[in-house]
């Protein structure tokens, strides 16, 4: 029953995920959600600021520290290891529904475009959704939000060991996941103060974040990981040929 149960709350994990995920591309592109970036009642600029700035910090602590391997190894004495990375999925999806929920907008126009290039901006947000999406099934889909942990302890098997390869875009860079958020937080037809905030602290962060998940990697992989950095770059592709690089598996957060 404890295995059964397990499952069932790695199941329910993934579907919040899915609905705070589905939504996300909403709250971002400014449609088909009831609360976007730029919906909701304006406060003032200080409060704003201040109530926006908290919501993202929030959710960079949480998505963070709760990613650390001395965080696990502690957290797991108490959160059985089958859902642990479930428990880390509620986590983070419930940070960002706080996010959606509470977020003020600030309505100062940065920029405005129409027309054609409005819905090349729009194509290419929707394309930045799609690239973070593909990502995690070039990696392990369900191994990154929790279901393959949660089935390995119903069937009494354990999870296998990270292999090292590098599918498809990930050959071109080295986090293909983080480079479609920012694409698709920066590919904004209609730019308001507030999404720029957003946009900008949100950038900062994974550039922050990458750091740590870096050094978490040379720390499981050594000079494999080392070498893959030295071939391929972190975000942005390059055309200059670095020769052919090794293949990592990786499960990231």
């Amino acid at each position: 029953m404890g295995r059964f149960l397990q499952m069932l709350y790695a199941v329910g994990a993934y579907a919040l995920f899915l609905v705070v995920f589905l939504y996300s591309i909403g709250f971002v592109g400014n449609f088909l959600v009831p609360k976007s970036i730029d919906g909701g009642e304006p406060a003032t600029l200080l409060s704003s600021l201040a109530i926006d700035a908290s919501l993202l910090g929030l959710f960079a602590i949480q998505h963070s520290v709760m990613a650390r391997p001395a965080f696990k190894r502690w957290w797991t004495r108490i959160v059985p290891v089958g859902i642990e990375r479930s428990t880390y999925v509620v986590a983070t999806s419930l940070a960002m529904a706080l996010l959606f929920w509470q977020w003020r907008p600030l309505e100062a126009t940065i920029w405005a475009l129409d027309g054609l290039p409005a819905q090349l901006v729009l194509g290419t947000c929707l394309l930045g959704w799609v690239v973070v999406l593909i990502s995690t099934f070039m990696l392990s889909h369900f191994e990154l939000f929790g279901l393959t942990q949660a089935y390995a302890a119903f069937s009494g098997r354990a999870v296998r060991s990270a292999m090292f390869h590098t599918p498809m875009l990930y050959g071109l860079v080295r986090h293909p996941i983080m480079l479609g958020f920012i694409i698709a937080f920066w590919a904004a037809p209609i730019m308001t103060l507030g999404h720029l905030v957003f946009a900008a602290a949100t950038t900062l962060y994974i550039l922050i974040a990458l750091q740590l998940e870096e050094a978490d990697l040379i720390a499981n992989f050594g000079d494999t990981y080392r070498d893959y950095r030295r071939r391929v770059p972190m975000l942005v592709p390059s055309t200059r040929r670095r020769g052919s690089a090794p293949e990592p598996r990786l499960v990231r957060r």
